[in-house]
C-alpha cells in the first residue's frame, strides 16, 4: 500500500496570498500612524503660536515694546536667534522669530523657523507704546483665502507669526505679501494652503501692558 506525501511548505501561491495579506494589514496600520502624527504635529504647531502670543506680551510687558525680527540665517552667527536693535530701516521686512530673546524654541514641529513681522511703530525702543502710539505706514493686514480683511482700518495687527506647514514653504498670501502694507493670510488647511498664522491684536497688547503696571 503506496503512502501519500504530505507537503509541510507552502505554495507559491499560497506565499503570494500571504505576502498581499500582510502589505494591506501594514499598508492600513502606516496610514493612520501617518495621520496621527499630522494631527499632533498641527496641535504643537497651534501650542507653539500660543507661546509665542504670550512670549511677545511679555516681552512688551518688560521692555515697553515688541521685539524686532531676527534677520540672521547664519546659526554660527552671534545675533542669531536675537531680535534686531532695530527695525525702523528698513520697515518692510518679514524675518524669522527672535526665538532667544524670548526664550523659545526655534523651530516649529516641521523643523522650519517660525516666520515673525511687527509693525515698527509698535517695537521702537526708543519710544515705548503708549495710548496714541499709531499703526506705522507698513500697517500690516490679515486676510483670508478671498482676500476680506480679517480686521479693519482702525485695528489692525500690530505683529504676525506663523508656521510655514508641512509643506515646509509660505503658501497663498503669504508667499507674495505686499512689502509696502504687509497683507498677509490666514486659512483653514487646504490643498494648496497649510500655513498657520496669528496675529497680535493692538487691544490685546494695550490691555496686557497696563495690568503689567506700565503708565500709557
Amino acid at each position: 500500500m503506496q503512502l501519500k506525501r504530505h507537503h509541510l511548505g507552502f505554495t507559491l501561491t499560497e506565499l503570494a496570498v500571504v505576502m498581499i495579506i500582510l502589505a494591506l494589514l501594514v499598508g492600513g496600520l502606516v496610514f493612520p500612524l501617518t495621520a496621527q502624527r499630522e494631527v499632533q504635529q498641527l496641535r504643537r504647531a497651534e501650542t507653539g503660536l500660543a507661546e509665542i502670543r504670550e512670549a511677545l506680551l511679555g516681552f512688551a510687558a518688560i521692555h515697553g515694546h515688541l521685539p524686532c525680527p531676527d534677520m540672521d540665517t547664519d546659526p554660527t552667527a552671534a545675533g542669531y536667534g536675537v531680535a534686531e536693535t532695530t527695525c525702523l530701516t528698513p520697515f518692510t521686512r518679514e524675518g524669522f522669530l527672535p526665538f532667544k530673546s524670548l526664550g523659545l524654541l526655534e523651530q516649529d514641529p516641521w523643523e522650519e523657523r517660525w516666520r515673525y513681522r511687527v509693525d515698527r511703530n509698535f517695537a521702537n525702543s526708543a519710544a515705548p507704546i503708549t495710548l496714541a502710539t499709531a499703526f506705522g505706514s507698513d500697517s500690516l493686514m490679515v486676510e483670508d483665502e478671498e482676500g476680506n480683511a480679517l480686521g479693519t482700518t482702525l485695528e489692525r495687527p500690530v505683529a504676525v507669526f506663523y508656521t510655514l506647514g508641512p509643506d515646509r514653504q509660505a503658501n497663498g498670501g503669504n508667499a507674495s505679501f505686499e512689502a509696502s502694507n504687509g497683507r498677509y493670510q490666514a486659512s483653514p488647511p487646504g490643498e494648496n494652503f497649510d500655513d498657520l498664522l496669528h496675529w497680535l491684536a493692538r487691544p490685546l497688547l494695550i490691555s496686557r501692558l497696563i495690568a503689567s503696571g506700565r503708565q500709557l
